[in-house]
């Protein structure tokens, strides 16, 4: 358990029924996005696995490619089982292995052209559907809580 983790037994305050229902409510529509992003790839012909690397190499910040180390910490996965993803990927000509610039141990993955217009058909389609799902997906603003709710 990470070190700033709060014990279940340990909760600062109690909780009212508007909070389990915020919650409720922003969990609904994390799950409601996901499956909208898994059926989109899916038709689109790449598992949500693929696109997450896709995404991960062009979001990453300041540059556009990422060694296999830091695509497992983007994408919270082991070592081996990222080179397992790059290899499909690299099948399907959606990435490449590159040199690294500084590094002889280490291998640069980047986004092929294919690759590219993949992650932007679907990107485009992921960030209309957020635009919808805006309400669904906003945090609940515990910022000043309401003496006496229940």
């Amino acid at each position: 358990m990470p070190a700033d983790a709060m014990n279940a037994d340990e909760v600062a305050e109690p909780l009212t029924k508007a909070d389990f229902e915020a919650l409720a409510r922003f969990r609904f529509g994390i799950r409601r996005y996901l499956r909208f992003s898994e059926q989109t790839v899916r038709a689109h012909g790449l598992t949500p696995q693929h696109y997450q690397l896709l995404l991960a190499l062009k979001g990453f910040p300041g540059r556009e490619w990422a060694t296999m180390t830091e695509l497992a910490d983007r994408l919270q996965l082991r070592h081996h089982s990222v080179g397992e993803l790059v290899n499909r990927a690299q099948a399907q000509d959606l990435v490449h292995r590159a040199p690294h610039p500084a590094d002889a141990r280490a291998v640069r993955v980047e986004l092929t052209s294919q690759g590219q217009r993949a992650l932007a058909r679907l990107s485009a389609l992921h960030r209309d559907e957020l635009r919808r799902m805006r309400t669904a997906l906003a945090l609940p603003d515990w910022s000043n809580p309401t003496e006496g709710e229940s």
